[in-house]
């Protein structure tokens, strides 16, 4: 049986710590590290989204357009895309694992204000983490609708 997906909540601190990446496998770090990023997403913190990534990260949020490199290049992208963004809500499903735990992909369910207007970002996230349980690789295909939208019965299992 699958969990329900993932609402996100903000909290005050992290949950991406050596005690949380330790003995649940990596579905549980994916939960836990989407957690933190879905927070960091919220409240537009570009150190907070950085040092979810390593510092030799490749994240790439279009195919065809450069990889922003590092966790370096993680905070610039972070800076500059949530500028215009608020009221953000991220929402994940449950993640699926590869069978070496390495690999993941999850889909998610954002709504926000972009520019004034209200949105609704559907995508999936793959990733592929370090030992140390930050992501090493992330590639993300999304789709950018106007207006709030429900995600639909069934989304996220």
């Amino acid at each position: 049986l699958s969990s329900p997906p993932r609402v996100h909540t903000p909290v005050a601190e992290t949950t991406l710590s050596p005690a949380n990446r330790s003995g649940g496998g990596l579905s549980t770090r994916v939960d836990d590290w989407g957690e933190s990023y879905g927070r960091a997403w919220e409240e537009r913190d570009a150190d907070a989204a950085a040092a979810l990534f390593s510092g030799d990260a490749v994240y790439r949020d279009h195919p065809l357009g450069p990889p922003h490199l590092g966790s370096e290049g993680v905070h610039k992208y972070w800076s500059d895309v949530t500028a215009t963004q608020s009221a953000v809500s991220v929402r994940f499903g449950s993640p699926v694992v590869s069978a070496d735990e390495q690999r993941a992909a999850v889909e998610f369910w954002v709504t926000m204000e972009n520019g004034g207007s209200d949105v609704t970002l559907t995508g999936i996230l793959m990733l592929r983490f370090a030992v140390d349980g930050r992501c090493s690789e992330l590639r993300e295909a999304w789709h950018f609708e106007p207006g709030r939208h429900d995600p639909p019965a069934g989304w996220g299992l």
